[in-house]
C-alpha cells in the first residue's frame, strides 16, 4: 500500500514538473534574443512573434510526448482543436465575459466614446498594422491560451480531477507574468514598486487563468479561452477609481451595474459551462477513463 501511495505522489509531482518545464520554456523563448530595447519596441515584438510561433509548434508536441495514453483520445481533442461547438463556444465565452464587465463597458459609453469610431473600417485597418495591438489582441491571446490552457490542462488532467486542475493551471500562467518585474526595473521603476505591480498582476492573471481553464474544460474548445483573453486584454483591469470621479447618479449607476454584472456572471456561469451545449462529447469522461486506466497501470507497471 505504501508503494501504491508513493506511485500516486510521484505521478502528481511528475505532472507538475512537466507543466512547470513547459511554462519555463515558453517564458525563456521570449528572452533568447539579445535585445537592449523595451518589450514595446518593434524589434523586440517581432522577435517575440518568432518565439511564440515556435511555441505554437513545440507545445503540442511536448504535450503529446508526455501524454500517457495516445490511442483512446485523439490529440486534437485533448488540445481543444475541433470544429464541433466552436461558434457556440466563442459566442458563449464572449457573452459571459461581457456580463462580468458590464460596469466597465457602461463606463466606456459614459466617457462619450463613439462606438462607430471603435468599429470603423479605418480604425480596424490601422490596428491591424500596429505591432503592439497585434501582440495584445491577437498573438498573445492565441499563444498563451494554447500553451497554458490547451497544452498544460491535458497534462494536469492525467493526475488531477477537473476542478483541481482549474485551480492549479492558472498558477503557471500567473507566475509566467513575473518576468515583467525585471522589465519594469529596467524601465526605471523602483524595485519595490515593480515587485508590487508584479504581485498584483500575478493575482489577477491567476484569477483570469482559473476562469479561462473553466471555459476550456467546459467547452472542450480552445476558442472560448482565446475570445475571453482578447476581451479582457481590451478592457483591462476595471478602474473603479474612474467610476468614483463621476457625479451622481452616474457614479452609483456604474457601481450598481458592476455589482449586478458580477452577480449575473455567478448565476450564469453554472448554466453556460454545461459541456453538452458545446457538443463537447468528451465532457472529459474520456480523460477520466484514462486516469483510471493509468492509475491501474501505475499499480501494475509502476509507470505513468
Amino acid at each position: 500500500m505504501n508503494i501504491d501511495k508513493l506511485n500516486y505522489q510521484c505521478s502528481y509531482i511528475k505532472c507538475i514538473l512537466e507543466c512547470l518545464l513547459l511554462s519555463v520554456i515558453y517564458v525563456s523563448s521570449l528572452y533568447v534574443w539579445n535585445s537592449q530595447h523595451s518589450r514595446d519596441h518593434p524589434s523586440t515584438i517581432k522577435k517575440r512573434f518568432l518565439s511564440v510561433s515556435f511555441m505554437l509548434i513545440f507545445s503540442p508536441l511536448y504535450t503529446w510526448y508526455f501524454i500517457s495514453d495516445k490511442t483512446k483520445v485523439p490529440i486534437r481533442y485533448w488540445l481543444g482543436l475541433k470544429w464541433d461547438g466552436i461558434f457556440m463556444s466563442a459566442a458563449s465565452s464572449l457573452f459571459l465575459t461581457c456580463i462580468l464587465f458590464v460596469g466597465p463597458i457602461c463606463l466606456i459609453f459614459c466617457k462619450n466614446i463613439q462606438l462607430k469610431n471603435i468599429i470603423s473600417i479605418e480604425n480596424i485597418k490601422s490596428k491591424l498594422t500596429e505591432l503592439i495591438w497585434l501582440r495584445n489582441y491577437v498573438v498573445a491571446p492565441i499563444s498563451e491560451e494554447f500553451t497554458f490552457r490547451a497544452c498544460i490542462i491535458p497534462l494536469l488532467l492525467q493526475s488531477f480531477q477537473p476542478m483541481t486542475t482549474i485551480f492549479i493551471c492558472p498558477i503557471f500562467f500567473g507566475a509566467a507574468h513575473f518576468n515583467q518585474w525585471i522589465e519594469r526595473m529596467r524601465a526605471g521603476v523602483p524595485c519595490l514598486d515593480a515587485f508590487i505591480m508584479s504581485v498584483f498582476q500575478f493575482m489577477y492573471t491567476t484569477i483570469f487563468g482559473a476562469y479561462s481553464a473553466l471555459l476550456f474544460i467546459s467547452t472542450g474548445n480552445v476558442i472560448g479561452p482565446i475570445m475571453a483573453h482578447k476581451f479582457c486584454n481590451h478592457m483591462g483591469f476595471p478602474d473603479f477609481r474612474e467610476m468614483f470621479q463621476f457625479q451622481e447618479p452616474k457614479r452609483s449607476c456604474l457601481l450598481v451595474l458592476s455589482l449586478v454584472g458580477l452577480i449575473l456572471w455567478c448565476i450564469l456561469v453554472k448554466y453556460t459551462t454545461d459541456p453538452h451545449i458545446y457538443s463537447n462529447q468528451m465532457d472529459w469522461t474520456e480523460m477520466n477513463q484514462c486516469n483510471t486506466i493509468n492509475s491501474s497501470n501505475n499499480f501494475e507497471k509502476n509507470i505513468l
